[in-house]
């Protein structure tokens, strides 16, 4: 094949100009998404092997190779793994086809070590090259395929590539980084390995370099022959947790995550017995940009003996944990399994149960932690994942009841902060005869704190839990008492206070309800096409009136949250609750001329007071204009 020119996609163009001009504070990340990449090659093929052998092409000894020369001033990092065929190195690296490019541009700041950072998360690591390097050669070749079938992929990181047929004796890809002026630091052996140390240490491929000896008579390194393993090829899980460094884990989680952030926490369990595994598995400290996605895949390795099999394995873990990280090794899985075998697998089973307690377990360990360290780390990991955990509450039957210990609220009982409390100590604040836990859903924080709902509560000190988040409507089908203690809506129905009001409360009510029978059946027929209901309460204390919903009926906080997600709900209608206590209704139960008007204000005012919308805005201007002028034409000093 004679050498083609191509153009680079558009987005590729974007983020070479970013590598070529701005992100050279932390140069050195080249090296660790160049062998990262060779890694993934390399267990590509090791897992494609296990059923076509002759893809080894009698080479099972998998490593990945550096080389640099001085002279041409050039970095060679070489593996033989899976190789590339024409088609996919141009679609390899000629455009990028993850669908969160622009999530990656828009990630980026003035902070060039933080954007540095960002490269591996988007799959664009190959571009870091061009950091370092103003002419980059890659020469592969698909494993299984002839020699003749080589390509070599060449490009200066401007707007076009050029790719060409060549012979290539073995399989595998090389990348050669032909360096810029003013990067030989990096054609240094102590530099290199240093490198190498620090971001790919833990990677189980050997990574091999030529050894250097110091000539003393002349003061100078030479190199040798012999190649020799820079990075430690034990796999981190198996070795001995006692004898692993904070360090050293840490490190692991960077390498196998792309996160430039340490985990929260992680834990390290070897389960010995008829199913064999080892399992680390890490929390992390922020979340992923595709976290709510609930098809996205799992964050977990999956290998067998130290094998690698699966990336991303769903099977692991349920949805509710997805942000997990790690890996689990099976002692007991077969080297050919497959993503269809896993569904069906009874030891895959056993893992996934296992490890789910376990994290649930390392969430009450890491509340335990904060408390005894007075740390805030299980604040960071609710702000970051708590919504997700929630859906727990659905999925996971069997461990309901620990899941329920771990969600976190905010509550009236912090006074207008926005602060979260657990059930265990809503209940441990609970008044002595307080029969129910008490929550309100809303929109937002301050549309809940401020809610006319909470007015009767907030006077006789009784704590209402606020959900303000849009899985919270979802939840509440799963989360209907906790200890014995049934979870009531503030917002929904007619108001029982129990044993929490008195006996003088409740005779007083009654003799409300009698003195306004004429009023509120008065109300009934001027709203009889907006409410299903109109009556006395005691639950507001400064607002004229209140709606709330039927107990059965499905809350304008949920229907709003349906309506913007594109569907059309039912919406009964609600039941209009009136202060006979407040001034403006008294004033109102006397009115005979505007008596109309002042309903639909009233009406209005309680549908705006709970963050909902009017149908008719300019009516209720309208109506409050006649009622502003009658005031100001009977004020005689006008």
């Amino acid at each position: 094949m004679n050498k083609k020119i191509l153009n680079f996609q558009t987005e590729v163009k974007q983020l070479l100009k970013l590598m070529i001009n701005s992100l050279y504070s932390n140069k050195e990340i080249f090296l660790r998404e160049l062998i990262s990449n060779a890694s993934d090659a390399i267990d590509k093929l090791r897992f494609k092997s296990f059923k076509n052998n002759k893809l080894l092409e009698s080479d099972s000894n998998f490593k990945i190779e550096i080389f640099y020369n001085k002279i041409q001033k050039t970095i060679t990092i070489s593996d033989n793994g899976i190789g590339m065929t024409e088609k996919e190195i141009t679609l390899n690296l000629g455009t990028i086809a993850k669908s969160g490019t622009k999530e990656f541009f828009s990630k980026l700041s003035n902070n060039q070590k933080k954007n540095a950072n960002l490269i591996g998360q988007f799959g664009v690591g190959f571009y870091s090259g061009f950091i370092v390097a103003d002419l980059i050669t890659v020469n592969s070749r698909k494993a299984g395929k002839p020699k003749e079938k080589g390509i070599s992929w060449q490009s200066k990181g401007t707007g076009e590539f050029s790719i060409e047929n060549i012979n290539k004796l073995n399989r595998g890809t090389e990348v050669i980084l032909h360096l810029k002026k003013n990067e030989e630091e990096f054609l240094s052996s102590w530099k290199l390995k240093l490198i190498i140390k620090k971001y790919s240490d833990h990677i189980s491929i050997p990574i091999l370099m030529y050894k250097e000896i110091w000539d003393k008579s002349k003061k100078k390194f030479f190199i040798t022959n012999k190649k020799e393993i820079i990075n430690n090829t034990q796999a981190l899980w198996t070795r001995n947790k006692s004898e692993i460094k904070i360090e050293e884990y840490n490190e692991f989680y960077k390498n196998i995550t792309n996160d430039n952030k340490n985990p929260l926490t992680y834990i390290h369990n070897k389960i010995e017995g008829n199913n064999e595994y080892i399992q680390l598995l890490y929390i992390p400290s922020k979340a992923q940009l595709d976290i709510w996605d609930r098809k996205k895949k799992g964050g977990l390795k999956l290998y067998s003996q130290r094998v690698f099999i699966l990336d991303n394995v769903k099977q692991l873990l349920p949805p509710y944990l997805r942000f997990i990280k790690g890996i689990i090794d099976s002692a007991n899985l077969p080297l050919n399994i497959s993503r269809e075998i896993l569904q069906d697998s009874k030891n895959i089973r056993i893992i996934k149960e296992n490890s789910t307690k376990k994290v649930l377990n390392m969430l009450e360990n890491l509340i335990k932690s904060d408390k005894k360290l007075k740390t805030k780390k299980y604040k960071i990991f609710w702000k970051n994942f708590g919504n997700i955990l929630k859906e727990g509450l659905g999925e996971d039957i069997v461990n309901r009841k620990q899941i329920i210990n771990l969600l976190r609220f905010n509550s009236t009982y912090f006074n207008k902060k926005e602060k979260l409390t657990s059930l265990k100590k809503y209940k441990k604040r609970m008044l002595n005869n307080q029969d129910n836990i008490y929550y309100i859903t809303a929109e937002n924080y301050k549309t809940a704190i401020n809610s006319p709902h909470l007015e009767i509560f907030k006077k006789k000190n009784i704590e209402v839990l606020i959900l303000i988040d849009r899985i919270d409507e979802w939840i509440l089908s799963f989360l209907t008492e906790y200890k014995n203690k049934k979870l009531i809506s503030i917002a929904k129905g007619n108001l029982n206070l129990g044993n929490l009001e008195t006996d003088e409360e409740k005779k007083q009510k009654k003799e409300k309800e009698k003195k306004f029978l004429k009023f509120i059946k008065k109300i009934k027929l001027i709203l009889k096409d907006k409410v299903q209901d109109v009556r006395t309460t005691s639950r507001l204390i400064n607002s004229p009136a209140c709606l709330i919903s039927d107990e059965n009926d499905i809350s304008n906080n949920l229907i709003r949250i349906l309506k913007s997600s594109g569907q059309n709900p039912k919406k009964n209608k609600q039941i209009l609750e009136i202060n006979p206590k407040h001034l403006l209704i008294k004033y109102i139960k006397k009115e005979k001329e505007f008596f109309n008007e002042w309903i639909n204000i009233l009406y209005n005012q309680a549908i705006l007071s709970e963050g909902g919308n009017l149908t008719n805005p300019s009516n209720f201007i309208n109506n409050l204009n006649k009622i502003f002028a009658i005031i100001i034409k009977k004020n005689k000093n006008f």
